[in-house]
């Protein structure tokens, strides 16, 4: 007698089972990866965003200085940090007493630049960055029209003493001037008198070469300070 032979049907529903489960299991893999190439994707868009919005801050709002120098001191001291406001004179006049920063090689008091010096300020810039060095920082004395003249160790400003409390005691400044500053233009010096290059040197120095003003002295934190 013949034998029929059929398939136990616990071992196919047992085959299907598996197949499901694989299939199953596949599509929870493909899901996992999916979510991980999301998260990588937000997270690189993430990074690209800041970047671009830290780029657009540093380059149109405001920027941090690095201090090499004791020019400015003792209102701001070597390896201090400060941060510039680069819109405040784009709704503002300069005003005497204000520490400003400004661009030495656009005013022509710096060294003349290489091409490599000029491609790497160029790509600084892009990023938001500056050149330590390129920048001079300085305190206004006398603004477009007045006349400045220091006799005896004073700063007289039209003929009237200037009051400058932030000096070091003992300061003594040489005889300069009288003055006149141009329009458009303004007379700088370094609250260290004696360690500044500044106007008495260099001249006055043009309004549109000014990167901005300086806000605050924001690191080292022992040294915070507004300005």
């Amino acid at each position: 007698m013949a034998t029929d032979l059929r398939p136990d049907p616990f071992d196919t529903l047992r085959v299907s089972h598996d197949d499901h489960g694989e299939q199953r299991a596949g599509s929870e893999r493909s899901r996992a990866i999916r979510r991980r190439l999301r998260s990588v994707r937000d997270f690189v868009i993430l990074v690209v965003a800041a970047f671009v919005t830290a780029i657009v801050v540093e380059t149109f709002f405001i920027q941090a200085f690095f201090i090499p120098s004791g020019s400015m001191e003792e209102t701001l001291n070597v390896d201090d940090w400060v941060v510039v406001n680069k819109l405040a004179y784009r709704f503002g006049d300069v005003q005497r007493g204000d520490v400003v920063v400004f661009d030495e090689i656009t005013l022509g008091v710096g060294a003349p630049e290489s091409i490599t010096g000029s491609v790497t300020r160029t790509i600084g810039e892009a990023l938001g960055t500056r050149t330590p060095g390129v920048e001079l920082i300085k305190r206004v004395i006398a603004v477009g029209g007045e006349t400045i003249e220091i006799r005896g160790g004073v700063i007289y400003i039209d003929g009237l003493v200037l009051l400058e409390e932030y000096l070091a005691p003992g300061t003594v400044m040489p005889p300069f001037g009288p003055v006149t500053v141009p329009p458009g233009e303004v007379f700088v010096m370094g609250d260290n008198r004696n360690r500044s290059k500044d106007s008495r040197v260099f001249g006055t120095v043009p309004v549109d070469v000014i990167v901005g003003r300086a806000l605050a002295v924001v690191w080292p934190m022992e040294n915070w300070n507004g300005l």
